[in-house]
């Protein structure tokens, strides 16, 4: 832990939130991926909170505040006690501490050295999120007080006034990314960082981070890009126009004919731990220059897609980190080169078609990505780190009226009041909690359902990849989507509707087009758009609101109903009648994270089913 300029209470105070916020974290994960028996859970009147009876000892786990709402979700807002043979209670302050007295009930295969890299991961993480907490509480203050001297009430009109539409979005990016993922249990974790550079490149700590533009050689290199891309030394300055020229300046002063090069930024940290070491006889041989040109850029969410500070700068830039954040080493590898601009292209034919689906959705396009592949050997996999994505901007400027508003930043608290900003909004709307999450869902659910039936594409529609466009009344309007390099499709409905998609295939990597079965391009949606979206916000808005009966799950059941039946007429009856049976019977099938972790990321694919929440609801309701 490092010394922070902060009082001592406010870091008391960081440090138990973190601790609980991964305590919550770890047992929603454990319920809901049925790690443990949910049936050994009972409510206890003596203890007036919820017991579960351990089956392998004869110890007792008492939770004093537990909420249980639909789809298997348990949460866990008090003290956890341990309570033995004796009636004795002892306080559980720490995952670890909880995972050793739950290990031997895991219903999962594992080894204990798995359980010992999820300990420090997660231990990694909470240490990650008090930091970042603690800058927090310095970057608030001085939010409140501008908003102070600006005699301004609301925090989103405050960032309106403050910013542009493109400037808005990534400053509330950044304010967003304090959480992740809610299924991930290592939320913030990045073990191979030291905190210095933990708080030097990440969007939670207010970064900004300089990219140096390198040089590729263009036969070493494979290009996939969108058909208005004709030339892309042109499409880079018209993007990036100083640092263009800077670059094409660079590589003239090392007598170097810069059409035989490529524009390849490379991020700061990746630079210094991997690049000079990995890739030093592609240096030595001079296949790649790393002495460029430099850009200053601000990291977003996903803490390696970036946007210049520069407005001048049209373009996000997408880039490998050797890295290995909550899931994964943060590779980009040849997929997303070739199936971004491809899914991109393909998004916006149909949208163009089928106008923006009564205009609710809007595209950040990638127009093009570059990676390393060598001109004799071809192997692919070579490039995952010397690799990027270009995605595009200009939808901002036409959206000068609305606030865009990643999902994620929705959940996050206000500056001025510990309360999410969704409250905020929904203040500003005049309308109901109910009334709000209704035309909400509708603006989500009928693009991602309309395109998954009609077209087989599924959105990864989830916290981090959806940003929303609110009105000045804070009304959700409609939303942009981006991030399309894992974009599942089903390609016998393309064909139907005469759309084509090349798919990408490389040994060792998992598909993304589908020909066979529709399941896991469903998965995908569900996963995405219905579990970790909008289903959490019905948990935050129903535990705020203190709303009753899991209204806002039948709202979302009468939501996609209708999505259904106004589509039925366009779609094959036999496809019609098992969507909707699935979408409204079926568990919901999302990824199993905590799982994956245990088990060391040995399979990519492990899912579980959630209780689908609709069948709560034997009728459809009618919304007022």
């Amino acid at each position: 832990m490092i010394n922070n300029p902060i009082n001592k209470a406010a870091f008391s105070i960081n440090e138990k939130h973190s601790n609980n916020n991964s305590l919550r974290r770890f047992i929603h994960c454990l319920f809901a991926e049925n790690l443990i028996d949910k049936k050994r859970i009972y409510w206890d009147t003596d203890h007036c909170g919820y017991i579960y009876k351990l089956k392998n000892a004869p110890d007792k786990i008492l939770f004093n505040n537990m909420e249980i709402y639909p789809a298997d979700t348990f949460f866990n807002y008090g003290d956890i006690y341990l309570i033995n043979k004796n009636n004795q209670k002892e306080i559980i302050q720490t995952t670890d501490y909880l995972l050793d007295k739950l290990v031997d009930e895991l219903d999962i295969k594992f080894n204990h050295n798995n359980i010992n890299k999820l300990k420090s991961d997660i231990k990694n993480s909470i240490n990650n999120d008090i930091n970042a907490r603690n800058y927090r509480t310095k970057w608030l203050t001085q939010i409140n007080s501008q908003m102070e001297e600006g005699n301004i009430r609301y925090f989103t009109d405050w960032v309106a006034e403050q910013y542009s539409v493109r400037n808005a979005a990534l400053f509330l990016d950044q304010w967003g990314s304090l959480e992740g993922h809610p299924y991930y249990p290592t939320w913030k974790s990045r073990p191979n960082m030291s905190f210095q550079d933990v708080a030097a490149y990440s969007p939670e700590f207010n970064a900004t981070v300089n990219l140096t533009i390198m040089a590729l050689r263009r036969d070493m290199a494979y290009v996939e890009s969108l058909p208005h891309v004709s030339n892309i030394h042109e499409w880079f300055l018209q993007q990036f126009p100083i640092v263009a020229q800077q670059w094409v300046k660079w590589l003239s002063q090392q007598g170097k004919d810069p059409q035989q090069w490529l524009p390849l930024p490379v991020h700061e940290w990746h630079l210094n731990h991997w690049v000079k070491q990995q890739a030093a006889s592609l240096i030595e041989d001079e296949i790649l220059l790393i002495d460029g040109p430099q850009l200053e850029t601000k990291p977003t969410m996903s803490f390696r897609t970036m946007l210049p500070t520069d407005a001048a700068n049209r373009a996000f830039i997408k880039l490998p980190i050797a890295v290995w954040m909550t899931s994964e080493m943060r590779s980009l590898q040849a997929k997303s080169i070739h199936m971004g601009p491809r899914i991109s292209q393909l998004i916006d034919d149909i949208l163009n078609h089928e106008h923006g689906f009564n205009g609710k959705i809007q595209s950040l396009r990638e127009d093009m990505g570059i990676y390393y592949r060598h001109a004799i050997e071809q192997d692919d996999a070579a490039g995952r780190f010397l690799s990027v994505v270009f995605r595009c901007a200009e939808v901002y400027e036409n959206n000068d009226h609305l606030l865009p508003i990643t999902v994620a930043t929705l959940f996050t608290d206000l500056p001025y009041q510990p309360r999410p900003i969704f409250t905020e909004l929904i203040e500003k709307s005049s309308l109901t909690p109910r009334q709000w999450f209704n035309h909400y869902a509708t603006v989500i659910l009928e693009p991602c359902i309309s395109l998954f039936l009609l077209y087989g594409v599924a959105l990864e529609a989830h916290q981090q990849n959806t940003q929303v466009l609110f009105t000045a009344q804070g009304i959700p309007e409609k939303f942009l989507i981006r991030d399309y390099g894992d974009g599942r499709t089903f390609l016998p409905l393309l064909n139907q509707r005469d759309y084509q998609l090349q798919a990408y295939r490389w040994p060792g990597i998992l598909p993304t087009v589908f020909e066979e079965d529709i399941e896991p391009v469903r998965t995908f949606l569900i996963d995405a758009c219905l579990v970790s979206h909008l289903h959490e916000l019905a948990v935050h808005l129903t535990r705020y609101y203190r709303l009753t009966n899991h209204q806002l799950w039948g709202e979302l059941k009468t939501i996609v109903h209708d999505i259904f039946k106004q589509l039925q007429p366009r779609i094959d009856a036999n496809l019609w009648q098992h969507e909707y049976q699935i979408f409204m019977n079926a568990p919901w099938q999302t990824r199993s994270l905590l799982s994956m972790h245990i088990q060391q990321y040995t399979n990519y694919r492990i899912q579980h089913g959630l209780t689908n929440p609709f069948r709560l609801f034997p009728e459809i309701i009618s919304t007022p």
